[in-house]
C-alpha cells in the first residue's frame, strides 16, 4: 500500500506566478457560436485562462515565484539545501532545468537539485519527495518548484483540449522541524492507461519526424499533430471519479482523520464537473473546496498551489489550517496528502 508518513517537516510558505495575458473562452474561435462557448463555460466552469508568450517558460514562472517567496521568508539563499523542479515542459531536454534554476536563483553550489517529470499529480508527489529529503534533518530548507506552460503543448485548433488549459508556476518552501507532525500521503499509479493523456511523438520512443508535424483533422474542431497533446476525456473522467475519492478516503481512514476536522479539500483543478463530483462523493460542501479553474483553467501541476494562493491567502497567513490535497492525471497517477499549516508566508499572486 502506498502510504507514506513524513515527520519533522513543515510548510513555511507558498507562492504562485502566472502570465499577464488573459484569454477568455467566450471569445474563442474554436466555438462556432456564442451559445456553444456559453455551454462549454457552464459545463467546465472555465471562463478564462492565462497564456505565456513564446519567450516565457515554466522555469521563468517558477523562478519569479521562488524569488518573491525567498525574499518574504527572509531566507539566506546559501542555506537552501535542496531544490526539486517538477514539470512536463522543461527548458531543455538536457540538462535538467533544476540545475539552471539553482544558478538563476543564486543558490549554493552544494544545493541538491534535480528534475522530476509528472503532470497533474506533481505537487503532491513533490511534497513526498522533498519532505523525505528534509525529514531526517540532514537538509534543513528546501524549495519545491512546480510549473507548466501547458498551452504550448496544445493545438490551438483542438477544442477538446485548448480551451481547458492555462499556464502557471509555483514555489513551496519547506523546512525541517522536529516538532512538526509533517505530511501524510497516499499515492498510486496505473500505467496501463498512459495513452489517456499523451503526446505521441517527440520523445525517444517515437522520435520527431516529418510525419510528426503533419496536421490531421481527427474530427470537426479537433485538429492537431503528433507533437501535441491528446486527452481521452471520457477515460480520464471515469478514472478520476472512481480513483480519487478512494485515495482520499483511504488516507483519512489510515490516519483517523474526520471529515469535519478538515478545513479545506484542495483538489487538482481539472474542471467544474470533476471537482464537484469528487467533493460530493466525499461529502465536502463547496465552502470547503476552493476553486481557481474559473479564472486560470486547468494549470496541471500548478493548480493546487495556485488555488491556495488565490483563494486561501488570508487564512494561510493568519490561521492554523488542516488541509487535504489531491492531484491526479497523466500517467495515470494520483497522490493525496494531509498536512497542517500555521501562519505561513503567502505573497500575492505574481504576474509577468
Amino acid at each position: 500500500m502506498a502510504f507514506i508518513n513524513i515527520p519533522n517537516v513543515k510548510m513555511s510558505g507558498i507562492a504562485s506566478c502566472v502570465p499577464k495575458k488573459i484569454e477568455k473562452n467566450i471569445d474563442s474561435s474554436l466555438f462556432l457560436t456564442i451559445e456553444d462557448a456559453e455551454k462549454f463555460i457552464k459545463s467546465t466552469g472555465i471562463v478564462e485562462k492565462r497564456v505565456v508568450s513564446e519567450d516565457i517558460t515554466s522555469a521563468d514562472l517558477c523562478y519569479n515565484a521562488a524569488e518573491k517567496l525567498i525574499a518574504e521568508l527572509n531566507w539566506n539563499k546559501e542555506e537552501i539545501d535542496c531544490l526539486v523542479f517538477i514539470t512536463q515542459t522543461p527548458d531543455y531536454i538536457v540538462p535538467a532545468t533544476a540545475c539552471i534554476l539553482q544558478h538563476r536563483l543564486g543558490l549554493s553550489k552544494e544545493c541538491h537539485a534535480f528534475d522530476v517529470t509528472l503532470g497533474c499529480s506533481a505537487w503532491v508527489y513533490g511534497l513526498s519527495i522533498i519532505g523525505s529529503l528534509l525529514s531526517t534533518g540532514g537538509f534543513k530548507k528546501g524549495l519545491l518548484l512546480v510549473g507548466e506552460t501547458t498551452t504550448k503543448t496544445k493545438s490551438t485548433e483542438d477544442k477538446s483540449t485548448y480551451p481547458l488549459f492555462g499556464d502557471a508556476g509555483s514555489a513551496t518552501a519547506l523546512e525541517f522541524d522536529e516538532n512538526n507532525d509533517g505530511i501524510k500521503i497516499h499515492a498510486g499509479t496505473d500505467g496501463s492507461k498512459f495513452e489517456a493523456i499523451n503526446i505521441p511523438d517527440g520523445g525517444f520512443r517515437n522520435q520527431t519526424t516529418l510525419d510528426s508535424l503533419k496536421t490531421v483533422e481527427i474530427e470537426p474542431g479537433v485538429i492537431r499533430n503528433k507533437l501535441q497533446y491528446i486527452m481521452d476525456g471520457a477515460a480520464v473522467f471515469t478514472f478520476t471519479i472512481t480513483t480519487v475519492p478512494k485515495s482520499i478516503s483511504k488516507l483519512m481512514e489510515k490516519n483517523a482523520i474526520k471529515n469535519e476536522d478538515v478545513d479545506f479539500l484542495l483538489l487538482h483543478q481539472a474542471n467544474k464537473l470533476i471537482v464537484d463530483k469528487v467533493s460530493n462523493k466525499l461529502k465536502f460542501d463547496e465552502t470547503r473546496v476552493p476553486t481557481s479553474y474559473e479564472n486560470f483553467g486547468n494549470t496541471s501541476c500548478s493548480s493546487i498551489p495556485l488555488t491556495m494562493v488565490t483563494k486561501l491567502s488570508s487564512q494561510l497567513k493568519s490561521k492554523n489550517l488542516k488541509l487535504i490535497a489531491c492531484g491526479f492525471g497523466g500517467g495515470l497517477s494520483w497522490a493525496t496528502a494531509y498536512f497542517e499549516t500555521k501562519n505561513i508566508v503567502c505573497p500575492d499572486l505574481i504576474e509577468i
